[in-house]
C-alpha cells in the first residue's frame, strides 16, 4: 500500500466533516432527513477509506464489494468538495447579507440555509456529471496515437522503427486480466518493432495480480518488449515483479542499455530505475552509469517512468526520453497541479537538445475517472529526417 494512503484517508475524512457542516448541518433542519444524509456520508466515507487502505492488500476478487463504491465515491467527492471550497469565495462577500437576515422567507428557509442548499445542489450536480462523463472515459479502450519524432543522430537505415509506448495500466481491484488482454491485442494489431512498458503496471503484489499481468506474455514485436519500473512497483515488492515479468518474455532495463539493430541500422535503448527505488533499496535512476561507454555516434532513446528524469537525460546528451507517470492529469483540474510539479503533462516537448515524449497512460489510478485526459497507447515512429 502506498505510504501516503493513510494520511490521505484521514484528510479526506476530515473533509467529509467539513462538507457535512457546510452543506448538511447548515442546510437541513434537524430531523430524520438530516440523520439519513449524515449516515449516508459516513457510510460512503468508510467505503472510500476501505478502498484506500485495503484494496491492494487482498486479492481483487475479495475487494470488489468495497473497492467499486469506495473509488467511485472518491472521484465524486473530489469534485463535490472542490465546488464547496470554490463557493467559499462568494460566501465571503455575502456574509453581511446573511447576517442581516432577520426572518426566514415564507417557506421557513433562512439565507444561511439557502446558501448551504444551493452549494449542496451545485456540488451534487457537478459530482454526478463528472462521474457520468469520467467513468465511461476511464473504462474506454485507450486511443492509439502515432507520433513521428525526428532524431538527427539516428542511423538512416533504422529510420521508421516503431516503438509502442504503454504506461500506467495500474492493474488491481478495478482493472484486471481482461483489460490487459485488450491492451495487448491493440499493441499487437499495430505491429510494432519494439514494445516499451514505462512502469506502474500494477497496484498489488505478484501473488494477487500475476494472472492479471499474464497476457503480457503474448506481446509481439520485431525486437521484443522492454520494461522500466514505475513508482508504484516499489509499493509492492518490486523485485518480485521484475522477476515475474522476465518469465513473460519481457526484458527489464534497470539502469541498463542495449543496442537495437533495425534494418541494419543501430541505435541505443536504455532504461532507468524509478526514483522510488531510492526509498526501497537506496538505488535510483542513474543516467550517467547507464550510459557509460555509449558510442555517441548512435542515437540514444531512454525509457524513464517519470518525466523529471529528463534533466539528467539532457545533461547526458540523450536524444529522446519516453515517459509516463502523469496520466495527462487524469481528472481536470488536477492537471494544473501536475503541470506545476512535472516537466511535462503529456505529448512532445524539449529540454535543451533532448526531446521528451510523455504518454497519458492506458489506465487510471484511484478514482475510475478520466476528465479531460483520455488514455492512450502511443506508437513512436523514429526518423532520421
Amino acid at each position: 500500500m502506498p505510504f501516503y494512503h493513510t494520511p490521505l484517508a484521514i484528510g479526506l475524512s476530515l473533509l467529509h466533516v467539513y462538507v457535512w457542516w457546510r452543506v448538511v448541518k447548515q442546510g437541513m433542519a434537524p430531523g430524520p432527513r438530516r440523520r439519513i444524509v449524515t449516515g449516508l456520508l459516513i457510510v460512503l466515507d468508510l467505503f472510500m477509506v476501505a478502498a484506500l487502505l485495503l484494496s491492494t492488500r487482498m486479492p481483487p476478487s475479495d475487494t470488489l464489494w468495497f473497492a467499486w463504491p469506495g473509488w467511485v465515491w472518491f472521484g465524486m467527492f473530489f469534485y463535490g468538495v472542490l465546488v464547496v471550497l470554490v463557493l467559499e469565495i462568494p460566501r465571503l462577500f455575502l456574509r453581511g447579507w446573511v447576517r442581516r437576515d432577520r426572518d426566514p422567507d415564507k417557506n421557513g428557509i433562512s439565507r444561511r440555509q439557502f446558501l448551504a442548499r444551493g452549494t449542496g445542489v451545485i456540488a451534487g450536480v457537478t459530482a454526478v456529471a463528472a462521474a457520468g462523463f469520467g467513468i465511461p472515459a476511464a473504462f474506454a479502450d485507450p486511443r492509439m496515437r502515432t507520433v513521428r519524432i525526428r532524431l538527427p543522430r539516428l542511423d538512416p537505415k533504422a529510420s521508421g522503427c516503431r516503438i509502442a509506448l504503454v504506461s500506467d495500466l495500474h492493474l488491481g481491484s478495478l482493472r484486471g486480466r481482461g483489460f490487459t488482454q485488450r491492451v495487448v491485442d491493440m499493441i499487437n494489431d499495430s505491429r510494432p518493432d519494439i514494445v516499451a512498458i514505462a512502469g506502474d503496471l500494477v497496484e498489488g503484489t505478484v501473488d494477487h495480480l500475476s494472472d492479471a499481468v499474464e497476457p503480457v506474455r503474448e506481446l509481439r514485436s520485431t525486437h521484443g518488449t522492454f520494461f522500466v519500473t514505475g513508482n508504484h512497483e516499489y509499493h509492492y515488492r518490486y523485485t518480485e515483479w521484475v522477476d515475474y515479468v522476465r518469465t513473460l518474455g519481457v526484458r527489464p532495463l534497470l539502469n541498463e542499455r542495449t543496442t537495437i539493430t533495425h534494418n541494419g541500422g543501430q541505435f541505443e535503448l536504455a532504461g532507468v530505475l524509478d526514483p522510488g527505488a531510492l526509498v526501497e533499496d537506496g538505488q535510483g535512476p542513474d543516467v550517467a552509469r547507464t550510459l557509460r561507454g555509449w558510442d555517441k555516434e548512435r542515437a540514444m532513446v531512454l525509457l524513464a517512468h517519470q518525466p523529471s528524469v529528463v534533466h539528467d537525460a539532457a545533461a547526458a546528451g540523450v536524444d529522446l526520453q519516453l515517459s509516463g507517470h502523469t496520466h495527462g492529469g487524469q481528472i481536470a483540474p488536477f492537471n494544473l497541479l501536475v503541470a506545476a510539479t512535472q516537466v511535462a503533462v503529456s505529448g512532445l516537448s524539449t529540454q535543451g537538445d533532448t526531446q521528451l515524449y510523455v504518454t497519458s497512460g492506458a489506465g487510471f489510478y484511484g478514482p475510475p475517472m478520466r476528465v479531460g485526459a483520455p488514455s492512450d497507447i502511443t506508437i513512436v515512429e523514429l526518423h532520421s529526417d
